[in-house]
């Protein structure tokens, strides 16, 4: 009887030197793997290098760490092996604005993005219903001052680690989080925003976009760091407006730009696409 064959993602980070890539093929074969898919890049800017390696091979987790373990001791590697296609534990959180929500629960149901949704927590009950709708849980948790902000951070630090959460999305969720809470899961929180900041600020971009005439609008989706909006961007569109577009056109128009952005973030951040360079990010699509 043989062992069926097991799809891995391994991804790697490393100071640049000579040998990395004789030494991980090496390793893959040792573990009579099948290279599928492979990409790697270096950075002139830090000297460090990238790979993401999709792998098939028929030997038990164990064995393949076992063949990987010296070279990443040897080259001193982060890395991380993860079975491709592997729905990732995602955390939502969101305040009243419902597409973004909406176009993450849709495609994953529809089996486009790789996430286990177990849960979406809101500051307003706005989006209950339609988180209902597909079947995912939503508890309310309002925020009205810095006491409820604390209690929900403590909160949210138990219910990530007992859940096992390894992404937390903020799909237009409207409040800020703590220095302290984006220290601890840096690398692990994803934001979307529109690409008005800094111009248009406040409430209402759209409105102010449109009274200024804007010709281009669009979104970014970033990690979240301590510096508000100025994390490592994954993600980034960008789509023409006219003369003739209403406020209420403008608006349907970056939130469809948004629910792009942050889903297509997402969905590079569950496949291991996204490797972390200081500031920057290598993104492997």
């Amino acid at each position: 009887m043989t062992t069926a064959n097991t799809h891995w993602v391994l991804t790697l980070v490393c100071k640049d030197q000579p040998g990395i890539v004789h030494a991980i093929s090496g390793a893959i074969v040792a573990a009579n793997g099948n290279i599928t898919e492979s990409s790697q890049f270096t950075s002139d800017d830090t000297g460090r290098f990238f790979m993401r390696l999709q792998i098939e091979s028929a030997v038990p987790r164990e064995h393949f760490v076992n063949q990987i373990l010296p070279v990443a001791e040897r080259y001193g590697m982060t890395w991380e092996l993860d079975e491709v296609g592997r729905r990732m534990k995602t955390l939502v959180l969101v305040s009243k604005s419902a597409h973004c929500l909406n176009d993450m629960l849709f495609r994953q149901r529809a089996g486009q993005l790789p996430v286990e949704l177990p849960v979406v927590f809101g500051n307003h009950p706005d989006l209950q219903g339609l988180a209902e709708f597909y079947g995912v849980p939503f508890e309310v948790h309002p925020i009205t001052g810095e006491a409820d902000k604390l209690a929900f951070e403590n909160m949210l630090r138990d219910y990530i680690k007992t859940a096992g959460i390894e992404l937390i999305v903020l799909a237009r969720y409207m409040q800020i989080l703590s220095e302290e809470f984006c220290k601890e899961f840096e690398g692990k929180i994803i934001n979307i925003h529109h690409s008005f900041l800094p111009g248009f600020k406040g409430a209402n971009p759209y409105a102010q976009a449109h009274a200024r005439g804007v010709k281009l609008i669009g979104a970014t989706a970033h990690f979240v760091t301590a510096d508000l909006d100025e994390g490592p961007i994954i993600e980034q569109n960008v789509v023409r407006v006219e003369h003739s577009d209403s406020k209420k056109r403008l608006v349907s128009i970056g939130q469809d730009v948004e629910s792009k952005t942050l889903t297509q973030a997402v969905r590079w951040f569950a496949e291991r696409r996204v490797l972390l360079d200081g500031e920057r990010t290598i993104i492997f699509s």
